[in-house]
């Protein structure tokens, strides 16, 4: 693992304090290697953010940093796209945010994690809703295993600039064990420039709206800037608030 210091940091066009609710956070990322399949993510957490973390602190881990250490990253050249795949995505349109399921690899991934069946019901109710002038309905039918796979891109970080990456298993699950070993909330998010969810939460008491609107910005960035994991820190002196993840709960 790498032995460079970690180290607190704002993105480049991101804000450091965001207020919502008249609760003032403040938003930094943390700088790590890349995370591979062989990574020990709760070592690698301790070694990256353990040091930086103080009481009352949220830790932010991307979904594609948690896929990777459980060793979901598929190269697209590994991936055979099958017939079904080759058909749907023909009807996904591209988006300012990504690819989504519109090759057949990141089509076959969606397959592979929700099974044909819902996919094809997801695909039709979304063509219903189309008609009807609506967007949104396939992932509603299809979830959040299929809206979160991400294709290759090229502004990524290699190797996983050609890789398909899908939602990471048992999200709560494994936030709550982080959230043991770490002594602080953890959640999993899936977020872009143009919206987010919150995949797993350590907490189900924590306001997860509130969280959504403090991580609208997208704090962990969406190209090269390396910081999949980050911090909300309660900032009391900035705004009406008691010390702690208890300025979150519901």
């Amino acid at each position: 693992m790498n032995d460079s210091p970690s180290f607190l940091k704002v993105n480049p066009e991101k804000e450091e304090f965001v207020t919502a609710g008249g609760r003032t956070f403040a938003c930094y990322a943390i700088v790590t290697e890349v995370v591979t399949g062989k990574t020990d993510l709760t070592a690698f957490l301790l070694h990256y953010a353990a040091p930086l973390l103080r009481e009352g602190d949220i830790l932010l881990l991307s979904e594609k940093l948690v896929a990777c250490a459980q060793g979901k990253a598929r190269p697209v050249e590994s991936i055979r796209p099958g017939s079904l795949a080759r058909f749907l995505c023909r009807f996904v349109r591209k988006t300012d945010y990504g690819i989504g399921l519109s090759i057949p690899e990141t089509m076959q991934c969606a397959l592979d994690e929700c099974g044909a069946p819902r996919i094809l019901l997801a695909a039709a109710v979304g063509a219903a809703g189309r008609l009807l002038g609506k967007s949104g309905w396939f992932y509603r039918v299809a979830g959040y295993r299929a809206a979160a796979v991400d294709g290759p891109c090229p502004f990524t970080i290699p190797p996983l600039d050609r890789c398909v990456v899908p939602a990471p298993d048992r999200p709560v699950e494994t936030a709550r064990k982080l959230a043991e070993a770490l002594g602080c909330a953890v959640l999993i998010i899936d977020c872009n420039d143009f919206g987010g969810r919150i995949l797993g939460s350590s907490d189900p008491r924590l306001d997860e709206r509130l969280l959504l609107t403090l991580l609208a910005q997208n704090p962990l960035g969406q190209s090269r800037e390396q910081t999949p994991v980050g911090i909300l820190r309660p900032c009391p002196q900035r705004g009406r608030l008691d010390c702690g993840a208890a300025g979150v709960l519901q």
